[in-house]
Formats: structure tokens, C-alpha cells, sequence
């Protein structure tokens, strides 16, 4: 029992990560529930190495091949950021808000391929290791479609501002 109470743990990342890669609260929460789904009625299958093993590499590679194969199926939409922004608590200030929405276009430009190892290993802090476990890729196939992702990811952003560096005069 204490395997089902480890994945029932992860539902936050989960729904956070699907949130992210979709776009959609109504989209991410079906894809969240195909992976609880698929996870709870093979529950057995995940080995944790220890006491203090987590089934997140596990459920994440869950959740990939879900994704993939919706993909696939043509079920999963491409990600539109004006369709739903998600709802972070941030500070009530302008510029948060502005970089926020600057950054969703901007991962916006990322391929799908990109865009799940930048969110995995930047906003779900897997390991580099466990990415290409869930991915089912190489290492390096990770590392390099990392480094390709931030390369893009920062390009789209110097052109948000329009190249220029600004400096604060006091």
C-alpha cells in the first residue's frame, strides 16, 4: 500500500507538468488521469530501489508515452498559449506578468521534443538520468536537445525585447 500512497504523492508534479506541456487545464487533467489510471492497475510493476524511492521517473515515463501517443493519434492539440494560461501565483507586479506571458510564447516555439525535456529536468527538477529514462532516449540525446532548447528558448526571448540589452540608471 505504501506504493499507491508514493504515487498519489506525485499528482501535484503531475497535473503541473501536464499543465505546462498542454496548455489546457481540461486536456492536462485527462492526461493526468490516464496516467493515475495506467499507474495504479500496474502498480506493482514499479520496484522502488529504497525506503526513500519515488515513483516520479516512473509515472513521468507513464505520462510520456501517453502524451507520445496521443500525439500520434492526433488526440493531443498542439500548444496554443492563448488558450489558458495557467493560473501561478506570482507577484502583483506588471513585469512578472509580461515575462510570464513572454516565456509561454517562447516555449510555444520549442518542438514537442524540446519542450518535455525542458520542462522535465527545468520545471520538474528530474535528473538528467531519469529524463532519458522516461523519455526512453540516450543520454546525450538529452543533453543535447536540452542545450538546442535553451539556445532557442533564449533567441526567442532576446527577440521579445528586441535584442537590446537594457541597463538600469540610477
Amino acid at each position: 500500500m505504501r506504493s499507491r500512497d508514493a504515487i498519489v504523492a506525485e499528482i501535484p508534479r503531475l497535473r503541473r507538468y501536464a499543465h505546462a506541456l498542454l496548455g489546457e487545464t481540461h486536456r492536462a487533467d485527462d492526461l493526468v488521469q490516464d496516467t493515475l489510471e495506467r499507474a495504479l492497475s500496474r502498480w506493482r510493476l514499479w520496484l522502488p530501489l529504497g525506503e526513500q524511492a519515488t515513483p516520479r521517473a516512473w509515472l513521468f515515463a507513464i505520462m510520456h508515452n501517453l502524451f507520445v501517443n496521443q500525439l500520434k493519434a492526433g488526440k493531443a492539440i498542439e500548444f496554443r498559449p492563448d488558450d489558458e494560461l495557467p493560473e501561478l501565483p506570482t507577484r502583483p507586479t506588471q513585469d512578472d506578468a509580461l515575462a510570464l506571458r513572454d516565456l509561454t510564447r517562447a516555449l510555444d516555439t520549442l518542438s514537442a521534443d524540446q519542450r518535455e525535456i525542458l520542462l522535465l529536468i527545468g520545471l520538474e527538477e528530474l535528473s538528467y538520468q531519469d529524463t532519458a529514462r522516461v523519455l526512453g532516449v540516450p543520454l546525450g540525446t538529452v543533453m543535447s536537445r536540452l542545450s538546442r532548447a535553451r539556445a532557442r528558448l533564449r533567441a526567442v526571448l532576446d527577440e521579445e525585447v528586441g535584442g537590446v540589452l537594457l541597463k538600469v540608471i540610477k
